[in-house]
């Protein structure tokens, strides 16, 4: 981050461990997700998800704006809801249409969120169901802004 003061990784309280990043996506109770209209216009919403396993897992209306979008060209940015402790990720979102893996992920929202939501209301025909695994990721603490700005590559 040029020009911010940004100290260098020896100094200050360093760079961030990944675990810190997996942390606060665990806890996220929503995530903004950007994706690219078809024309190049950007186009931002928020979701549900949960991170498991290493990747951001969401759902929407297979109709909806982000999945169109997501089908046109899979390249997203999410980030969690609190701007203060952020994390940022850059990835490529896989559609989940395995019905047992569908099954998995409404596990795991179910876990997460109120409700009991069954597979057949992620019904592929309906419904999009995402994963993203980060290719690249951001975070800092807020209280250690010159100090704990983070990038991870993967």
């Amino acid at each position: 981050m040029p020009d911010y003061g940004v100290l260098p990784p020896d100094q200050g309280s360093g760079l961030l461990p990944w675990s810190w990043a997996e942390q606060r996506l665990q806890a996220a109770g929503n995530y903004w997700v950007a994706t690219v209209w078809p024309d190049g216009r950007p186009h931002l919403t928020a979701v549900w998800g949960q991170w498991h396993d290493g990747r951001l897992l969401f759902t929407c209306a297979k109709r909806s704006r982000k999945a169109r979008n997501l089908a046109a060209d899979p390249r997203l940015t999410v980030s969690t809801e609190d701007a203060s402790d952020s994390v940022v990720l850059e990835g490529v979102a896989e559609l989940v249409s395995d019905r047992d893996e569908i099954r998995r992920v409404v596990d795991v929202l179910n876990r997460k969120y109120p409700g009991t939501y069954s597979a057949e209301f992620l019904d592929p025909a309906v419904n999009a169901t995402f994963g993203v695994r980060p290719r690249q990721a951001w975070g800092m603490r807020h209280d250690d802004f010159v100090g704990s700005p983070t990038r991870w590559t993967f």
